[in-house]
């Protein structure tokens, strides 16, 4: 099993973000240096790989016992990551971020932009345009997420949002509307507007830009 210690050293996530900064690191890798070593089953990337996919199905409301259920993660590493994540929360909040165009939530979903499967996001604003939430709804293949308007509204309904900008990235990299995200855009608005609520923005996103419905008049 390759290791840390096998990798070049300029590629190693602690010696990594010491030489370029935190920013340049995965959200795999972010973890890495948190859990510091792996298990015997699980170099320490493959178990960051594990916790990365049940955060990105909890969203931010993960608790510790969610973690405690992979396996290679006890108490100790389950507790410290999510000491972690309540430490930065608690000073760095997107709450009360006051959006003016809805690419401005970029910073807020970027990290998925690499991820191989498609995520389905939905981020919640109040009526003055702040960030209430950021969500994962779904998550799919590599082409595609199934999502259905009832999951994406449900809990920005039960928090009194006012609008609501999803977005999804594309693994493949081409940012270009599928039939399915032009169908799927149409219902949401169709949706909203029953629900009273206002779709902002459909954005399709990667590592390295985005597609807004909005700028391009398709919304």
């Amino acid at each position: 099993m390759k290791t840390i210690k096998d990798m070049p050293r300029n590629e190693r996530p602690r010696e990594k973000l010491l030489e370029k900064g935190a920013g340049f690191l995965s959200d795999r890798e972010l973890l890495a240096v948190i859990l510091g070593k792996g298990t015997q089953k699980d170099d320490v990337l493959s178990l960051s790989k594990k916790i990365v996919k049940v955060i990105d199905g909890k969203g931010l409301g993960f608790t510790a016992r969610d973690l405690i259920d992979i396996d290679g993660i006890g108490e100790a590493k389950a507790t410290a990551i999510s000491a972690a994540f309540e430490f930065v929360r608690r000073r760095i909040k997107p709450e009360g971020m006051k959006i003016k165009f809805p690419a401005d939530i970029l910073p807020l979903i970027q990290h998925y932009g690499d991820r191989k499967q498609e995520h389905f996001l939905s981020v919640s604003l109040n009526g003055a345009n702040e960030v209430m939430s950021v969500r994962v709804v779904s998550m799919g293949l590599v082409n595609k997420t199934p999502v259905h308007p009832r999951e994406v509204f449900a809990d920005i309904i039960a928090e009194r949002a006012s609008a609501v900008i999803v977005a999804h990235n594309h693994p493949s990299g081409d940012l270009t509307p599928s039939a399915e995200d032009m169908k799927i855009t149409r219902q949401l608005k169709e949706a909203a507007a029953i629900l009273g609520l206002s779709v902002l923005d459909h954005l399709i996103f990667s590592a390295k830009g985005y597609y807004s419905f909005a700028e391009h008049d398709q919304l």
